[in-house]
């Protein structure tokens, strides 16, 4: 598939944003939206952009080490391995952010790593953001009850796929004896046997602990954002303030990543203005208000960011021609 229709893919997901926020703003009164945007305080939009730079750096640098960690950055320069991590992003709007193993594939462009061996990396690093996310969550569970039931479950499919999948003998044997047997399955079975030798490299105990460190500490940084919008917007500067914009933002941004929708779009937005709403005190319109802020300083940038980063990494492997995509990869998305 060639970048011209990715370009259309991401145009049609652009569009489905809009309309989420037009959904939104019509729900909450558009004008009093319009209003609530007009009061904003837009000198804090560079404190929010920075810190949201300050989380694709992070996720660059566990990117980073995961791809040595496998020792799968053999003649990658560090240039080449930032313009893979970045290009990824413009993959954030598919459900779940599962087209993000685009990278793998850039990956292969630069130093022919196979898919199934490096794909893993994409698993574990939505694994250790969303346990990171469950972590920031938890800070504010007491401030809203309704959410505990979510996050028990979430945590407990999280811990019990972890153990599963570092119970070696049991995946090899399911791999060996099951999988091989479906159709296709023979053909399959060495690229499964790569993806899974990958995955439990990663989810080594420290390995896993580091990661999720990191992964804690850089999310953390987009609910400093979140809580710079909610000042921008007249809330007072409060430590309780802070908690909840924590728990506000982790719990929408969990919400849409286990909804599946391209990005989370509709279910992210809808839980972080109702949760405003319902937990902050603020007015409707002021909540649809503070969510377009930061989904626009966080997806849409990022997405922003991608395209800048795809288009630079195709400058340089694949000047004056039209860089091709795997269509296996948009097809999953």
């Amino acid at each position: 598939m060639s970048l011209k229709k990715l370009h259309g893919k991401i145009l049609m997901s652009m569009v489905l944003g809009l309309v989420v926020m037009m959904i939104l703003s019509l729900f909450s009164d558009l004008h009093a939206v319009g209003g609530s945007l007009g009061h904003f305080a837009w000198l804090h939009i560079p404190v929010v952009l920075s810190l949201v730079l300050i989380n694709y750096c992070l996720r660059w640098v566990k990117w980073e080490y995961f791809l040595r960690r496998l020792r799968l950055g053999h003649s990658v320069r560090y240039s080449d391995s930032v313009l893979i991590f970045t290009s990824g992003m413009i993959m954030a709007v598919t459900p779940g952010k599962v087209g993000e193993v685009f990278k793998s594939y850039l990956l292969r462009r630069v130093n022919g790593t196979p898919v199934s061996l490096s794909a893993p990396i994409v698993l574990v690093e939505r694994l250790t953001d969303g346990l990171a996310m469950l972590l920031l969550m938890a800070l504010g569970l007491t401030l809203y009850s309704p959410a505990r039931p979510l996050f028990v479950l979430l945590l407990a499919l999280s811990c019990a796929g972890i153990a599963l999948l570092q119970y070696r003998s049991l995946c090899t044997h399911i791999i060996d004896r099951w999988l091989t047997r479906l159709p296709s399955g023979q053909a399959l079975a060495p690229k499964l046997v790569n993806i899974y030798t990958s995955t439990y490299q990663l989810l080594n105990w420290r390995v896993l602990l580091l990661s999720t460190v990191l992964s804690l500490v850089s999310w953390g940084l987009e609910c400093l954002a979140f809580y710079f919008v909610l000042t921008g917007l007249g809330q007072s500067s409060t430590g309780l303030l802070l908690l909840q914009a924590t728990f506000i933002y982790a719990a929408s941004t969990l919400l849409g990543l286990v909804s599946f929708l391209p990005g989370g779009l509709g279910a992210t937005e809808a839980s972080s203005a109702g949760l405003l709403v319902t937990l902050v005190g603020m007015s409707a319109s002021a909540g649809t208000a503070a969510t377009i802020i930061i989904r626009f300083c966080t997806l849409w940038f990022g997405v922003a960011v991608g395209a800048v980063g795809l288009i630079w990494f195709s400058q340089r492997y694949h000047p004056g021609e039209m860089f091709e995509l795997e269509q296996t990869v948009l097809e999953q998305s």
